[in-house]
């Protein structure tokens, strides 16, 4: 924002700065990611960054080494924040998918990983562990993996119904990718919302 002479305010265009890093995205852009982004840069300072940077990157190498003998590992090296696993030969021998073992993942209270990315990963898991989980977080969350893969051979329905615990249990996905709802409308005389 600059302010004429005369009070009024007025954007700033990116030719009149020379320190602008450039447009964000539209108007307003994506502001509030960035001003929490850089209040978490300022408030961990340089050395507190390449801490949890450092953290990120043990952890997540902690996790891949946690399931090599589980799950396949296509990419056989040291990784940065993030690895992929493929469950590739747990479909093969049992039926089970890495949709199913997502799925398995919410009765054991975790949040599932990124599935079926990279799309050239067959059964593909990207696992990517925040830079400030515990050990205890990080062995409770291969335990659970190893604990599905297990399930799988033994019991490959139990888990191919997963979710058991949630509220909502599988829900049709293809359909929701066809026929998107995308606003949410009162049904009439309830507080639930309205089917379309």
């Amino acid at each position: 924002m600059l302010r004429e002479a005369d009070g009024s305010f007025r954007l700033e265009r990116l030719d009149e700065r020379s320190t602008s890093i450039g447009r964000l995205r539209s108007f307003v852009a994506n502001t509030g990611v960035l001003v929490r982004a850089y209040a978490y840069i300022r408030a961990l300072g340089a050395d507190g960054l390449r801490e949890v940077s450092d953290d990120a990157v043990l952890a997540a190498n902690y996790l891949k080494s946690r399931l090599a003998g589980t799950f396949d590992l296509p990419y056989d090296r040291p990784c940065k924040h993030e690895f992929v696993a493929s469950a590739a030969s747990l479909k093969a021998a049992t039926g089970v998918r890495t949709l199913d073992i997502a799925k398995r993942l919410i009765d054991h209270g975790f949040h599932p990983p990124t599935i079926y990315f990279p799309l050239i990963v067959e059964e593909g898991m990207l696992i990517e562990p925040t830079e400030t989980e515990s050990v205890e977080t990080l062995d409770a969350f291969a335990d659970a993996l190893v604990a599905i893969e297990a399930e799988a051979r033994s019991d490959p329905e139990a888990v191919r119904g997963a979710p058991h615990t949630a509220p909502v249990r599988r829900l049709d996905e293809a359909r929701a990718a066809r026929q998107p709802n995308l606003r949410w409308r009162a049904m009439a005389g309830a507080d639930m919302p309205c089917p379309d």
